[in-house]
This record gives structure tokens, C-alpha cells and sequence, in this order.
């Protein structure tokens, strides 16, 4: 059978496919360190899970509204008001299955065929298959190493034409960890605000900053700017809750209108018993997270000074998220590979260490590595990887 022309373009996620090839390697007896994972390794806080169960034990299995329960967007309401100083209604705001589930619904209610969405690089590998999958084009612009990896209002400004519906802006970045600071998404957005352009803010990774940086959501700089933004945002990464699929959308009642409408006739609603444990993990103590972020930061200043020592590695040292996103070009050149790709390949067949390719993210000078695994592991894949280096340089 002849499949849709709708998915004949996707590439399958990089992410998923070296996961599945360490897997393979593991199921076969090897020592498989894997680096590639985009969640984090603490089971989700124990209040949370009671509060689960406390759903199930009270009969809270059932359908619910399809854009959320009440109790859940009054939650995210007050956690808005809170954090960002932001004040949004509950016609503002959509549960969804995940933020990757509101990004994928947003791109379906915001795009006609042909229209266009910016997508700084390196991105988040779901951005463009489903800006494509929506009838959309992606349009790319570099995020250069030297600046960070963030785009400029120059280069934004550039990129700009009559089709251009929405620019995405994801900080503190997947993959590369780093944050726009508020003089830079305010230079930004005046531009959307001058073009009329859309911004989708993904701002899943907002807990997880280090090194005393900040982050700052672009909808907070200014009541023009808060009009013209959907903020993204959901529980996975900051609560540790990926596999309980929440997240969320917030902006203009019109688009979430007709998110919900959508979702309404394709998922019908986020699943009970995971919104009902959202709740707990917004009203209930935040002592949980800043943990987890400590942990993470500090695995970050060990693991960081470590990987740059090693011959061929450069690195922007990232301010948030749970990835390093070093240059492994020259590292790949003097192992004698042609390319990262290739590197990375190897660097899996012999050292038994699983990095993911930059090109999936745009930059195939990159690599990125998940330090969202034990320091332990994180060390024992160091080594793996300077022994490989050594072992490459001095045949």
C-alpha cells in the first residue's frame, strides 16, 4: 500500500536510532554506556506518584475536558504568575499530551501549505518534521558556535518573507544548553512585532539552569510581546515526569481555541491520572526539583573540565538543559574519520559509548552528550573516550 506523501519526508530521530542501536549492542552481552538519553535519571518525586494513586483509588479514570482539568490549568495559572509574573486565563491555556504533542497540535492549527516557520540551528530534531508535517516549510538559520549558538536580530531579519508565519525560540536550548538573555529576546522580538511573526517559546527546560544565569520567557518582556508569543512548557524535565506526557500551551484564546478543538477529535484528552499527578507536582513542594538541578550542575563543572581535556574536543560550556553540545570535528580528523558521523559510529562499535550525531540537530560538527546518567557512568564514558582518542592518534 502506498503510504501518505505526508510522511515520506520525515527523518527518523536520531536520538531514538542511536538509543536503539546501543539497546542492540547491550542485548548482545556489550558494556554499553549510553549518553544519548533526553530525560532525566531520577524516578519522578514520591508525592507526585501518591497523588496518582490517589486519582485511581477515587475513580479519576475517566474522560476529562479536552483541553484539561481545571484544577491543572489553574495550577499552571498560578505557576505563570509565579515564575514569569505572567497573568493568563484558562481559555489561554491547553493540556496536551506532552509539549511535544501542544507543539505538533500548534504547527497543525497555525500552518498553511507553504508557510513558513524559522528554526534556529541547532534545533531540537521534532522541530522541522513537524513543521513539515503540517504542509510547512522550515527555514533555517544558523545559530553560529562563537555567538553561542543563538541567532541574531541581523540574521533573524534576513530570513524573513512574505511567508513566514512563526519563529521558534527554545531556551535554555536542546542541544546546546544555552539561554537567551532578556536584551537578546527582546532585540527578537521587536522584530516578530515589526513582521507580525509568531513566536513559539519551548521553555521545557526553564528549571534546569546553572552558574547563576537565568531564565527569562521572551513573554514576559512586554504586553505586545506576551500577545504574539505561545509559551510551551510542560512537567517531563522539571519534574522528571516524561513518561507521564503532560505539557502545556498558553497565549492567544483563539489559537488555543482551536488546539482544543483539534485535540478533542484526535486524543480526546490528556490522560487523568497524569494530570491529576501535575497538580500534586505544581501545588506540591518544589524541593525535589532544585535537587535534581543541583545534581545536575554539578555533574555539569566535573564532566565539562573533563571533555575538553581530551584531544579534538571543543566545547561552549552550556548554561541550562542536561547536554554538553561539543565540536568533535578535529577529534573526529585525528581519529581518522571522515566525518562526525563516522566518529560517532565507531566511537559506539569499539568504545562502547553512545553520543548522538550533531547532524540530527543541524550541526554536523557536534555531538551531543546527555549528562543525565550517574557521574560514575559519566566518568567511565570520559575515559572510554580518551583511551579512544589515544588509541586512534598513537596506531
Amino acid at each position: 500500500m502506498k503510504l501518505a506523501k505526508r510522511v515520506s519526508s520525515l527523518t527518523p530521530s536520531t536520538t531514538l536510532a542511536i538509543t536503539a542501536k546501543a539497546k542492540e549492542l547491550k542485548a548482545a552481552g556489550h558494556d554499553v554506556i549510553g549518553l544519548g538519553a533526553g530525560e532525566p535519571d531520577f524516578n519522578t518525586p514520591q508525592h507526585i506518584i501518591d497523588a496518582a494513586v490517589k486519582a485511581m483509588n477515587e475513580g479519576h479514570t475517566k474522560y476529562t475536558p479536552s483541553g484539561g482539568l481545571a484544577g491543572l490549568k489553574a495550577e499552571i495559572i498560578k505557576k505563570f504568575k509565579k515564575d514569569q509574573n505572567l497573568s493568563y486565563e484558562p481559555s489561554e491555556i491547553i493540556v496536551c499530551v506532552g509539549a511535544k504533542h501542544a507543539l505538533y497540535t500548534l504547527f497543525q492549527v497555525i500552518l498553511d501549505e507553504g508557510d513558513e516557520v524559522i528554526i534556529p540551528t541547532p534545533y531540537w530534531v521534532s522541530y522541522p518534521e513537524q513543521v513539515k508535517l503540517a504542509g510547512g516549510v522550515p527555514v533555517y538559520v544558523e545559530g553560529l558556535e562563537e555567538n553561542e549558538f543563538k541567532i541574531t536580530p541581523e540574521q533573524l531579519e534576513a530570513a524573513i518573507t512574505d511567508r513566514t508565519k512563526a519563529v521558534i525560540i527554545n531556551s535554555p536550548s536542546n542541544p546546546t544548553g544555552m539561554i537567551y538573555t532578556k536584551e537578546e529576546l527582546a532585540a527578537l522580538g521587536e522584530i516578530c512585532l515589526k513582521h507580525d511573526i509568531l513566536i513559539v517559546s519551548d521553555e521545557i527546560y526553564e528549571k534546569l539552569v546553572y552558574g547563576g544565569h537565568q531564565h527569562v520567557s521572551i513573554a514576559q518582556i512586554s504586553p505586545e510581546l506576551k500577545e504574539q508569543t505561545i509559551v510551551i512548557n510542560g512537567v517531563s524535565k522539571s519534574h522528571s515526569m516524561t513518561g507521564w506526557r503532560i505539557g502545556y500551551a498558553a497565549g492567544n484564546k483563539e489559537i488555543i481555541r482551536a488546539m482544543t478543538d483539534l485535540a478533542s477529535h484526535s486524543t480526546s484528552n490528556p490522560t487523568s491520572i497524569a494530570q491529576y499527578a501535575t497538580i500534586a507536582a505544581y501545588s506540591g513542594s518544589q524541593e525535589p526539583v532544585e535537587e535534581m538541578r543541583k545534581a545536575f550542575e554539578e555533574r555539569l563543572n566535573i564532566i565539562y573540565k573533563k571533555l575538553i581535556e581530551i584531544p579534538g574536543f571543543s566545547c561552549v560550556k552550556p548554561q541550562g538543559a542536561f547536554y554538553l553540545f561539543p565540536n568533535a570535528k578535529e577529534a573526529a580528523t585525528l581519529a581518522g574519520y571522515n566525518n562526525v558521523d563516522e566518529f560517532v559510529e565507531a566511537l559506539l562499535e569499539e568504545a562502547k559509548v553512545a553520543l548522538v550525531p550533531g547532524s540530527g540537530f543541524g550541526a554536523p560538527d557536534n555531538v551531543r552528550l546527555s549528562y543525565a546518567t550517574s557521574l560514575e557512568l559519566l566518568e567511565k564514558a570520559i575515559e572510554r573516550i580518551k583511551q579512544f582518542m589515544e588509541q586512534k592518534m598513537n596506531r
